[in-house]
């Protein structure tokens, strides 16, 4: 793989990933605020697939032609990190899915030295490559994705990427708690 087709890679894997966090939870988790932000699944979902619409869309000239109404004026603030009840999570995964396709038909028609705008960045950063997008996007992705770990283990305790994750130490339940048990003692002992 060239470089570009790793990094298109690797955005792929992510998306996946992220998506694979809705899985097998009820409406009611997928969309239920965890942290005192509000940060939930489901908003980060779509939070994700709105930023990659405007990166790969609008900064290369390639609008996708969808309206998104949590950027109107007169929409509730932080509107693009939540479902609002009218939105369901098929709505919200098919604009997951429709983001995806587009950045890729931008990111497979452009070369990784293709100059784009990010109109929202300052003045003296916002003339970027494909190359920086691509990477900036990778960035972005993984952090959200690193909340939607936390998130997802705090719904029912699923951790990692997929069962089995070999990047996590293999405990059964029991020995998972004795090591957050011990972990604690340990945090204690300091304190």
């Amino acid at each position: 793989m060239d470089e570009k087709e790793t990094l298109h890679h690797y955005l792929r894997v992510r998306r996946d990933d992220l998506l694979g966090k809705l899985d097998g939870l009820s409406e009611y988790d997928a969309r239920r605020p965890l942290t005192p932000t509000g940060t939930n699944l489901l908003g980060l979902v779509k939070h994700v697939s709105s930023v990659e619409l405007d990166y790969f869309g609008e900064v290369f000239g390639r609008p996708s032609g969808r309206h998104l109404p949590w950027y109107d004026d007169d929409a509730s603030p932080d509107a693009d990190m939540w479902a609002a009840v009218g939105e369901t999570r098929d709505d919200i995964v098919e604009l997951h899915r429709f983001a995806a396709a587009h950045s890729d038909a931008t990111i497979e028609a452009l070369a990784l030295d293709a100059d784009g705008v990010v109109p929202w960045w300052p003045e003296e950063r916002r003339h970027v490559t494909l190359h920086q997008i691509l990477v900036h996007m990778l960035s972005e992705r993984a952090h959200h994705l690193g909340h939607a770990d936390i998130l997802r283990e705090l719904i029912d305790g699923t951790a990692g990427q997929r069962p089995g994750d070999p990047n996590l130490s293999p405990r059964s339940p029991e020995e998972r708690a004795a090591h957050r048990a011990s972990l604690e003692a340990a945090a204690r002992a300091v304190s």
